[in-house]
């Protein structure tokens, strides 16, 4: 397997290391990250608001988290498909558009089937937007792909952050119509992604020097396969356990401890700016030491505060959701380098898989977790999620692949030195 000139770092082409342009693409693509999470993230946050406006039950409610959920995680696999077959530079915008127009049927839909329609036009533009801004991000990343996805991935955390915020400030006192002011972060993402969408299509056009290939891959097809399905276990537990926080931490704390809603609001604001600094922290450390050693660290080490959180206090509760935040999200960037490493030439595939892949198990497992509590206790199921990250024992049957990052001596032309992996 060897890589494809679509993955080829920006370095390779001018013959020179990252320059302050490339850094400006992967920022820019960070920003309409965070931009196109955030509206989103709108989505749910107005769950409370259409129940009373419409009358809705709460099996429509789910129905329209899972028309956006699913949506987005269906679609996401074979748009990144079709991108690697042919890349479409200015799709980017395209998909933008896709989630203006569903914002802007948002704030006006006057019945249960406009929700639903709303709902899959912003998962459709989530689904053009995640692996196409992944492609793009690695062809910037001038060989540091572990710093270009965790850049790119904190503008999503970061949105999905601020979101529910905006919601509780702007939307919840104003009304639904107030959803239409979000279309100028829309708009904006549109701008900034045209603006990236001619980059990569005079990057396509530019010659290339010094071609950069990766080393001929020396696993078997079979252990690509399994390798794949131990990555989307892997995907399974970081995902459920999240879910398990994002969804539920404030229904625990209020149940367990007697805190407000309010005070619960920013315990949870506390656990996702965690979860945000780790996913930057864990790309930079990957490049450095290697994707497998950080999925290893990440996924496995977070173990002991997991299965102490079901029974710490409030203050050490805290402590340890930062920690898990931080330990676990580190994992996020590892996970998508080293599986396009794994199976070179399927950028776009590859983060849809894995970003669709993560999106719908979240909605599943906020419904089965939900299930859960109501058949038992909401202490029982972070007493249950708290093995959940033993999956990442099954880090210890991935080959090493992929290469570590360093940086190029003085004087060195080619500004980028890839140091394979021993397999």
């Amino acid at each position: 397997m060897t890589t494809t000139a679509s993955e080829e770092p920006v370095g390779a082409r001018r013959g020179g290391a990252v320059d302050a342009t490339t850094y400006s693409i992967i920022l820019a693509l960070s920003f309409s990250h965070f931009l196109n999470d955030m509206i989103q993230s709108l989505v749910p946050s107005l769950y409370p608001m259409l129940k009373g406006a419409y009358g809705l039950s709460f099996a429509q409610i789910g129905l329209i988290t899972l028309t956006m959920q699913v949506t987005s995680s269906l679609l996401q696999p074979i748009v990144g498909s079709i991108a690697d077959r042919r890349p479409q530079p200015y799709s980017l915008p395209v998909g933008m558009g896709a989630t203006l127009s569903g914002l802007l049927m948002l704030a006006h839909a006057s019945s249960f089937p406009l929700l639903l329609l709303a709902a899959g036009m912003v998962g459709c533009g989530s689904a053009v937007f995640h692996p196409e801004a992944s492609r793009v991000a690695r062809m910037a990343s001038g060989g540091r792909h572990g710093l270009a996805q965790s850049l790119f991935q904190v503008g999503g955390n970061v949105g999905s952050a601020t979101g529910p915020i905006l919601a509780a400030f702007i939307v919840i006192p104003r009304g639904q119509g107030s959803v239409s002011w979000f279309s100028v972060a829309a708009l904006l993402a549109m701008a900034v992604l045209i603006a990236v969408s001619n980059w990569h299509w005079r990057e396509r056009s530019a010659p290339v020097r010094g071609r950069a290939t990766a080393p001929r891959s020396e696993v078997s097809r079979q252990r690509v396969i399994w390798s794949v399905v131990i990555l989307l276990m892997l995907v399974f537990s970081k995902s459920f356990y999240q879910t398990s926080l994002n969804s539920y931490y404030t229904f625990y704390l209020i149940h367990k401890f007697g805190v407000t809603v309010e005070q619960a609001q920013i315990y949870l604001f506390v656990f996702l700016a965690s979860v945000a600094l780790g996913t930057l922290i864990g790309g930079p450390v990957g490049d450095r030491i290697g994707r497998k050693s950080v999925i290893w660290g990440s996924i496995l080490g977070v173990i002991p505060f997991t299965l102490l959180l079901p029974y710490a206090g409030l203050t050490a509760t805290c402590v340890l959701t930062v920690v898990i935040g931080l330990t676990m999200a580190s994992a996020s960037s590892a996970i998508v380098v080293y599986a396009i490493d794994l199976i070179p030439g399927k950028v776009g595939t590859i983060a849809g898989l894995f970003f669709g892949l993560s999106f719908g198990l979240g909605g599943i497992g906020a419904a089965a977790l939900g299930k859960l509590a109501d058949t038992t206790n909401i202490d029982f199921v972070y007493q249950v999620c708290a093995f959940l990250p033993m999956l990442g024992l099954l880090t210890v049957f991935l080959p090493d692949v992929g290469r570590k990052f360093r940086a190029s001596p003085p004087g060195d032309q080619a500004g980028i030195q890839a140091t394979p992996a021993k397999a």
